[in-house]
């Protein structure tokens, strides 16, 4: 007998929340009706995506856009997911407005 675990899905509010940390943080950023999100983990980049159609949205593209320095000595991939939530008016919208910004927090280093 095999147990069959499915995943848990995510709560709306709760996805919201996540994702504000993140536009406060500048990981989040928001270019017309278009979420980018930009990181170095990649299981980060699955989280995104997650709370993304936890709120109805969809991932339009994933990719790798360079190598940015960590240190002296190491570089790491630093990665970008871009994310349409399909209602112009979401609350995300106004909360990037209010706490957000126009650059992530990687747009120096690359």
């Amino acid at each position: 007998m095999s147990l069959m675990l499915t995943p848990v899905e995510m709560l709306p509010p709760i996805a919201e929340k996540k994702l504000q940390y993140w536009i406060r943080s500048r990981h989040v950023i928001c270019s017309g009706n278009f979420f980018i999100f930009e990181t170095v983990d990649y299981s980060a980049l699955e989280r995104f995506t997650e709370y993304t159609m936890a709120l109805g949205g969809t991932v339009i593209s994933v990719g790798s856009v360079g190598k940015i320095w960590m240190g002296d000595h190491r570089q790491v991939i630093l990665y970008q997911a871009k994310a349409s939530l399909h209602t112009p008016h979401h609350n995300l919208k106004q909360y990037w407005i209010k706490y957000g910004s126009f650059r992530t927090r990687f747009d120096q280093q690359i």
